[in-house]
């Protein structure tokens, strides 16, 4: 990664684009601002907030650089939940062994900031995109880029368009999966069709679990469970068939922020003699995990699943202040569907900063509606807040998050340590 590209950053000058910084702030760098040590509540920062927890963000990336080294997997989490090459450069500093990408847009952002290992999570098949790619691929010796293909038709466009050879993945959807070839066999004939390629060099088989239906058999396993053995199937049937007698190590790819467990269970597993694998986590969320979706369904946080683990911690908070009290049980504050997500859950309330700095935690209160600028409050049990209070949210699914905010403090109690700049 050019290290001195998201170093950079840090020189970049704070303005009106910035929403939630202090306006004494504006004309500073990025870097000063970061270094100053201020208050979230004392110097000038306005509502609504979302800030990263430094603690956090650093306990959760130890945890699963622990974990997949533990295991024997590569993590290339999923770049397109941050959008941050702040972060992108502290995952690959955790042993990261590259950052995923789903789109063009995205992978020029990385390729701005020198990221030299992607893995492309999705079918490639525009003109324009596979033109600059070449060009990218040229460019830079040092590039490494591998994308998913699932038809002989997205195979025959690329062949069209390439000048120059790319490695491809073929891609497992599995019946009701998203993107992906929808059998084994299916897939075989994909893999054929790259083999009839003059461009294209298949380098191993990928997917995406978390698109399967959820549910457990009679036999105790669950639709997952059969997606992953179908994958290794077709990756031991590919190496059968002498596909990857010219890969010195085959990439097989999965794993979602939900169920990454049952996917590194699959991939470890023995492999047929002499076939070298190398299998590739993909997720992205565990980085700030959640007070939500991942809360519930991350292996990190469901005893039954990986008893004895660390649990990530939720690195990611919104601040919002109440603006008003129309009636008695209900406040309105300044944070909405622009600010925070709500394609999972609504944002949890959790706890009233009061007057003095000290916290009062809100138990019986929830979030009811988000407008675009206001969050509806119901008071419950002995909660109470006042016009001006500010409160904390734990939110659910980042992923919804991140992109609404170009710059995102990064917190240590209620100082801030740092800035992170997105690019979406």
């Amino acid at each position: 990664m050019d290290r001195d590209a998201v170093a950079a950053l840090r020189s970049e000058r704070i303005d009106w684009r910035f929403k939630g910084l202090p306006a004494q702030a504006f004309g500073s760098t990025l870097g000063e601002v970061a270094d100053a040590g201020l208050n979230l509540f004392e110097d000038g920062f306005v509502a609504p907030l979302v800030v990263l927890d430094a603690a956090a963000l650093e306990h959760n990336m130890r945890v699963m650089a622990d974990w997949c080294s533990d295991n024997g997997l590569a993590l290339a989490p999923h770049g397109k939940t941050t959008m941050a090459p702040q972060l992108f450069a502290r995952q690959l500093d955790h042993g990261a062994w590259g950052i995923t990408a789903a789109n063009l847009s995205q992978l020029r952002v990385y390729r701005a900031f020198g990221v030299s290992r992607v893995l492309f999570a999705n079918q490639l098949v525009d003109p324009a995109g596979l033109r600059w790619l070449a060009g990218e691929l040229d460019r830079d010796p040092g590039f490494e880029f591998t994308c998913w293909v699932d038809s002989v038709e997205g195979v025959a466009r690329m062949t069209e368009v390439l000048d120059r050879p790319v490695d491809v993945l073929v891609e497992l959807g599995g019946a009701g999966g998203r993107t992906g070839a929808r059998s084994v066999h299916a897939a075989i004939e994909v893999a054929e069709a790259v083999r009839r390629s003059p461009v294209l060099r298949l380098v191993g088989a990928g997917g995406y679990e978390a698109a399967i239906t959820s549910g457990i058999d009679h036999n105790g396993l669950s639709k997952v469970d059969y997606y992953l053995a179908d994958l290794r199937e077709l990756v031991t049937r590919l190496a059968a068939q002498g596909q990857f007698d010219e890969v010195e190590q085959v990439i097989v790819t999965g794993g979602g922020s939900a169920y990454f467990d049952q996917v590194a269970e699959a991939f470890t597993q023995g492999w047929p003699q002499g076939l070298n694998v190398l299998g590739v986590l993909r997720s992205g969320a565990y980085l700030t995990h959640d007070d939500g979706l991942y809360r519930e369904t991350s292996p990190f946080c469901r005893e039954h699943r990986l008893p004895g683990g660390e649990p990530f911690r939720s690195a990611m908070h919104a601040w919002a202040q109440v603006s008003s009290q129309p009636e008695p049980g209900l406040a309105l504050l300044t944070m909405g569907r622009r600010d925070v997500s709500f394609d999972q859950h609504l944002p949890e309330v959790q706890l009233r900063r009061d007057p003095d700095g000290s916290t009062t935690a809100l138990t019986g209160s929830a979030v009811t509606k988000l407008n675009d600028q206001h969050a509806f409050l119901e008071l419950g049990g002995a909660d109470s807040v006042t016009v001006g209070d500010w409160v904390r949210f734990g939110l659910s699914h980042p992923c919804t998050v991140f992109d609404k905010w170009p710059l995102l403090a990064v917190v240590d109690g209620e100082r801030v340590v740092d800035l992170v700049r997105t690019f979406f």
